[in-house]
């Protein structure tokens, strides 16, 4: 099970993921928090949708969430809440929106666990994986699906353990790969310099596990084209160079946080399957 805030955050951060064990037959869940109403609209004909203009762009993106599974593979992708409640789209913090009382960083954390908790209860993953305690970059809605996703294991566990919790993360010498890739096209990096300016990305020492398939690459970038209105996936940032997008976004980092890492593992030591050790 994989707890996102937005459409198009799965995509991003576990495209690969998703499909590489769909496609091993295991059951892929995916519960997205919000959808999205806040986002940048990138397609200008599509710019009336946004949430300043005719505010419709949450169902848009519900199309597009849906696009991208079709894509990967991944057939149980739902809301949070089961369509008895919706959670709207934060904004960023501090912003008008992310005070609206009916933004997901508004609600209540217990309310909105429960609503979790009963769908892991239906589903029973083995594996939770969610954004650390700082939602990745300080999203509200992100650090708001890390805590109800953590709330949620806890209030079923006399009923169901989930055996595995993972956080999203990026080993800091992939970025520093990232900028030095950049720099060899005549390009930055959003204007960074140093891997550490970014703050999702964490010490090597750190990052427990990966999942790798290269061959998932093209799929993934399928999917994140499905989320057209969030993002542009030509130019050099995408394409990299010296065949390191390839790379690059055929692999996907987490860290164990809850449950026994357990091999076989990488020459980093990292585990490789986000399954290992489980029976």
């Amino acid at each position: 099970m994989l707890v996102h805030a937005h459409p198009d955050d799965e995509t991003i951060n576990n495209g690969v993921t998703m499909s590489h064990y769909a496609k091993l037959g295991h059951k892929v869940t995916l519960i997205t928090c919000t959808r999205g109403e806040e986002g940048e609209v990138l397609v200008p004909e599509l710019a009336h949708l946004a949430s300043s203009d005719q505010d419709r762009l949450g169902e848009h993106r519900e199309i597009e969430l849906a696009d991208a599974m079709r894509v990967l593979g991944v057939s149980d992708f739902q809301f949070l809440g089961s369509g008895r409640v919706r959670y709207r789209d934060s904004g960023m913090m501090g912003s008008d929106q992310n005070q609206r009382k009916d933004s997901f960083w508004q609600a209540d954390l217990e309310d909105a666990a429960s609503h979790l908790a009963e769908t892991m209860l239906e589903v029973r993953p083995d594996v939770l994986i969610t954004y650390d305690e700082f939602g990745g970059y300080g999203h509200p809605d992100h650090i708001k699906a890390h805590q109800i996703a953590m709330r949620a294991a806890e209030m079923i566990r006399d009923k169901w353990e989930i055996r595995k919790i993972y956080w999203n993360t990026i080993p800091i010498s992939i970025i520093e790969a990232g900028i030095s890739a950049m720099k060899e096209v005549g390009s930055d990096f959003w204007g960074v310099e140093k891997a550490e300016d970014f703050p999702f990305a964490k010490p090597d020492e750190l990052v427990t596990t990966v999942v790798s398939n290269e061959s998932l690459v093209d799929l993934k970038m399928q999917a994140m084209k499905a989320h057209a209105t969030q993002i542009t996936v030509d130019g050099p940032f995408f394409a990299l160079s010296n065949n390191l997008g390839v790379k690059v976004w055929g692999q996907e980092f987490y860290t164990l946080v809850y449950g026994e890492k357990s091999g076989p593992f990488d020459a980093q030591g990292r585990e490789v399957d986000i399954f290992s050790g489980l029976s």
